[in-house]
């Protein structure tokens, strides 16, 4: 058993001591100390024989979780709008996270996709859709396919939503917009203007 760093996150080594295979797993923390205490503490549960107790979808891929929902739940539950938003916001989930199993998307990672999202151009409330739409895919996973143990999505925070930006008319907007309004109205624009 051991620690080593792949890009600048601890990962844990050991051996499954049922099948005898190599395990590698992310402790999903930069910081030394902290790995060392969740390997300690993953050392624990396998002399306690607790840790390779499995759910049976922790084989699955968030890819496949995502195709069961879209084509199952989604397509079945929701109204066509949102099923179509749905499909939109997983183009984007999908590319970052299908590969990876379901067990080994942390909290850590969702926050990096949250940064790389609002990099890319996208608004706080199309991110939280994002995000919304995963933490769903995540809860069906839990509770009606009894895929996980936890929602990861949960305990990430969402983005604040972005203030609308205020704008005023220029003087020659104004003027444009009072000569293409009808005499009745031109008063009230003035004063609503002013």
């Amino acid at each position: 058993m051991g620690l080593y760093k792949r890009g600048s996150v601890w990962w844990m080594s050991f051996v499954n001591p049922k099948t005898g295979e190599q395990v590698r797993r992310s402790t999903e923390t930069e910081d030394k100390e902290l790995a060392k205490k969740i390997l300690d503490s993953q050392k624990g549960k396998i002399a306690e024989g607790k840790w390779f107790e499995r759910l049976p979808g922790q084989d699955f891929t968030f890819k496949e979780a995502m195709d069961k929902y879209l084509n199952g739940y989604s397509k079945r539950s929701k109204a066509a709008s949102s099923h179509v938003r749905d499909m939109c916001g997983a183009k984007h989930l999908l590319p970052v996270f299908g590969q990876y199993m379901l067990a080994d998307i942390g909290p850590s990672s969702i926050s990096e996709y949250k940064v790389k999202r609002r990099e890319e151009g996208a608004s706080a409330q199309t991110v939280n859709l994002e995000l919304s739409l995963m933490s769903h895919v995540f809860t069906i996973a839990m509770k009606e396919w009894e895929w996980v143990k936890e929602n990861p999505v949960k305990m990430v925070a969402r983005e604040r939503k972005d203030r609308p930006k205020e704008r005023w008319l220029s003087l020659e907007e104004e003027g444009r917009l009072l000569n293409e309004s009808p005499p009745w109205l031109q008063d009230i624009i003035t004063f609503a203007i002013h």
